[in-house]
């Protein structure tokens, strides 16, 4: 990071819809859009692959090995690194809310109240939420899912009879998200504020001051900073102690004229990749706070919201989209 912008080291990509997702497959740039497609390979010449055809792709998660897809049409589409398509559940035209991925295979998605979880072997549980799920994440121990819904977080054991445990918090939770340690769950709000809580003894962590409502998170890799959008830099919350954000004030990085869209850290350094609304990326370290341009949209004429970002697992190349279409690959100077 010692050039003064890394602008002309991103090759191009015309993806031609919105970008839902950006991932790594085995390697392989992927970009899953919201005209029902993915595009895989290097950005000269990429490969076009349906995955919900004449149905809009609402939402993806993706590990280093597959792509998950949920749509309108209500089905969930995995995709690989070779191409290949796989069908792992169709909720028959309803809407695909969320979709989470195990390190193992498993999966796990969302439609209204239905909740399903397939493990690595094709087995599929269901639970029905109290209220519609929007967020899910698979906590790091145990096959044990984190549901987001209204007034709270239910912790569900797919494999275990019995009810879900209810973390409890009045209002409307979105995104889900959880530590890589296990020990914290946070949520996004509709109030534009984040909700947490240290699993241990269920302590409850308020997260407020955003002038917007925070839809992208990024742990570091070290598991000590959780990054999130919705303000006019990054918010860094400290998740070090045993107390996590609770009494400490966050940290800022990027701060800029435009809403911060989507963060990604780094996989292996304490450097964030930041995306904004009117287009713009850059790459903030945050133990100096020295910055670096990855996009500037003026220059292109291109100006849509920066909706992906995804690092390679050697950190060496950056791939984002955006809601106009627009994606690129940087690739980091050795």
């Amino acid at each position: 990071m010692t050039d003064h912008s890394l602008i002309s080291r991103v090759a191009p990509i015309e993806a031609g819809a919105h970008v839902v997702a950006a991932a790594f497959l085995a390697d392989a740039p992927a970009l899953a859009l919201a005209d029902g497609a993915a595009l895989l390979g290097a950005p000269q010449a990429p490969r076009r692959i349906a995955l919900h055809p004449e149905a809009t792709l609402l939402v993806a998660a993706h590990d280093a090995r597959r792509l998950v897809a949920g749509g309108d049409d209500g089905r969930v589409v995995a995709l690989s690194a070779d191409g290949a398509t796989t069908l792992l559940g169709d909720e028959k035209g309803r809407w695909i809310d969320a979709v989470a991925l195990r390190a193992d295979g498993a999966t796990a998605w969302s439609a209204q109240r239905e909740v399903r979880a397939r493990d690595a072997a094709g087995a599929t549980r269901s639970w029905t939420a109290p209220s519609s799920v929007r967020g899910l994440a698979f906590l790091p121990k145990g096959y044990r899912l984190a549901a987001a819904h209204y007034n709270g977080v239910s912790l569900w054991f797919p494999n275990v009879a019995g009810p879900p445990e209810a973390l409890v918090w009045k209002g409307s939770h979105l995104d889900c998200a959880v530590s890589p340690d296990g020990r914290f769950v946070v949520t996004s709000m509709q109030e534009n504020a984040l909700h947490g809580w240290r699993l241990a003894d269920r302590k409850d962590m308020r997260m407020t001051g955003y002038p917007s409502k925070t839809r992208s998170f990024s742990w570091s890799h070290d598991g000590n900073w959780l990054a999130t959008s919705g303000a006019d830099a990054a918010i860094v919350w400290p998740f070090r102690d045993k107390d996590g954000p609770m009494g400490k004030a966050p940290s800022e990085c990027g701060a800029r004229p435009a809403k911060v869209s989507t963060v990604a850290f780094h996989p292996g350094a304490l450097v964030l990749a930041i995306g904004y609304e009117d287009g713009w990326i850059i790459l903030s370290r945050l133990t100096d706070a020295s910055e670096l341009p990855v996009r500037a949209p003026a220059q292109e004429n291109r100006a849509g919201a920066i909706t992906a970002l995804a690092w390679d697992a050697k950190g060496r190349r950056l791939l984002f989209g955006a809601a106009d279409g627009a994606a690129g690959l940087l690739t980091l100077p050795d």
